[in-house]
């Protein structure tokens, strides 16, 4: 199984075109059978469920992957919700996800969420996480079994002039989490120079990789890349467990 994560220079217009942006960086990777892809938070701006779940089943199905497909603002009615969904390789939706805790401005368009990213996807848990979500400790400790692998959907919005900063901080975070809870962490975003109405993107892409022995390989973050494939090796996974089970460390979930 591979997981592929992406880092586009994506556009907050009305005219942009980030399906597009986003299959041309799906192209450099050659996603497939076997793969999970995740997309970053808010790549498709629509408001519209039905338009949002036709475009990310088409995708889903060209690529023949499992996708998860980032995430909308629905906004239909009096329902306010920043939700995402998951799509098997045949165009069916696994299910949704929402964003539990919107961030800053975004409260003032989205109500809190309800659905926690739990899924099962070839045989392995997978816990979905919009951005800000990530941060919260509380969120993931209410997971109902250990995840073996963590996906966020990210628009890493900063207030600082350049991305470093950001990027540090959820480079550190990542890897916190992947030691702590014994599992894989990959990060979807949005590249720096892409276009947002106010503040700037940082680029926060990569994958934390909690087996790895060299302190330098803990986290691999895309850079300049639109699009890079990991290996998920949940062998190796087991063996980074069963060491830390050895010495004490063990992963609790309340279940609630």
């Amino acid at each position: 199984m591979r997981l592929v994560l992406v880092q586009p220079t994506l556009s907050h217009l009305p005219d942009g075109d980030n399906m597009a942006t986003l299959r041309s960086a799906l192209d450099s990777v050659r996603a497939g059978t076997g793969d999970i892809v995740l997309l970053p938070e808010r790549c498709y701006l629509g408001t519209e469920r039905q338009a949002y779940e036709s475009a990310m089943t088409s995708l889903a199905k060209e690529l023949s992957c499992t996708l998860v497909a980032g995430s909308q603002h629905w906004l239909e009615g009096s329902s306010r919700v920043h939700r995402g969904i998951v799509v098997q390789p045949d165009g069916s939706v696994l299910g949704e996800f929402h964003k539990l805790r919107p961030y800053s401005d975004e409260r003032n368009w989205v109500d809190p969420g309800t659905i926690r990213g739990e899924f099962e996807i070839g045989g392995r848990r997978v816990l979905v996480l919009i951005c800000a979500d990530f941060w919260f400790s509380d969120l993931l400790l209410a997971t109902r079994t250990q995840p073996d692998l963590i996906l966020v959907p990210a628009l890493s919005v900063s207030r600082k002039h350049a991305p470093a900063y950001s990027k540090a901080l959820w480079q550190h975070l990542a890897v916190t989490r992947a030691y702590e809870l014994g599992a894989f962490v990959g990060v979807s975003d949005w590249a720096h120079d892409s276009t947002l109405p106010v503040l700037k993107a940082s680029g926060v892409s990569g994958f934390a990789d909690p087996t790895q022995e060299h302190a330098d390989a803990l986290f691999a973050p895309l850079d300049s890349a639109v699009a890079r494939a990991f290996d998920l090796d949940f062998a190796a996974l087991e063996r980074f467990r069963d060491d830390r089970r050895g010495r004490g460390f063990f992963w609790i979930a309340d279940g609630s």
